[in-house]
């Protein structure tokens, strides 16, 4: 049995020309507040606020950064800023007292360095990788 899986359902539908149902709503609030405004204010209080409905009307309307609509990007802002945000801090570990002795024994014997450090790295991504392999089951001893 075949379905039908609806395609573009990102897309608001449009009610009149380019207008959605959601920006037109917007338009409609913006409208009467600056009725209520001209009713109520003088000429350049009506002016000043008139410009920042405008404004509000276009920002919750059609500015969508990041492709998402306003009002969602205002409230993940909000919610990341007054949530504390997970600090992942990389802590660098000291090498471990066989490891320093280890590399006092590879400096009086003249072999460099860069070899050492290769097989303490190499040592430690497979004690990682196999860390990340069991899933968490197995520990550093």
């Amino acid at each position: 049995m075949q379905f039908l899986v609806p395609q573009f359902i990102e897309i608001e539908p449009k009610i009149i020309g380019p207008i959605t149902a959601r920006q037109f709503i917007i338009m409609l609030a913006g409208g009467i507040i600056l009725v209520i405004s001209y009713k109520l204010a003088d000429f350049s209080l009506f002016v000043t606020e008139g410009l920042m409905v405008i404004f509000f009307v276009y920002l919750f309307g059609w500015f969508k950064p990041g492709g998402q609509m306003f009002h969602y990007f205002l409230l993940n802002f909000i919610q990341s800023v007054f949530r504390k945000p997970a600090l992942r801090i990389w802590g660098k570990e000291t090498i471990k007292e066989k490891e320093k002795e280890e590399i006092k024994l590879s400096i009086k014997e003249d072999i460099p360095a860069e070899l050492i450090r290769k097989k303490l790295i190499s040592s430690k991504l497979s004690e990682l990788s196999l860390i990340v392999d069991t899933g968490g089951a197995y520990r550093e001893e």
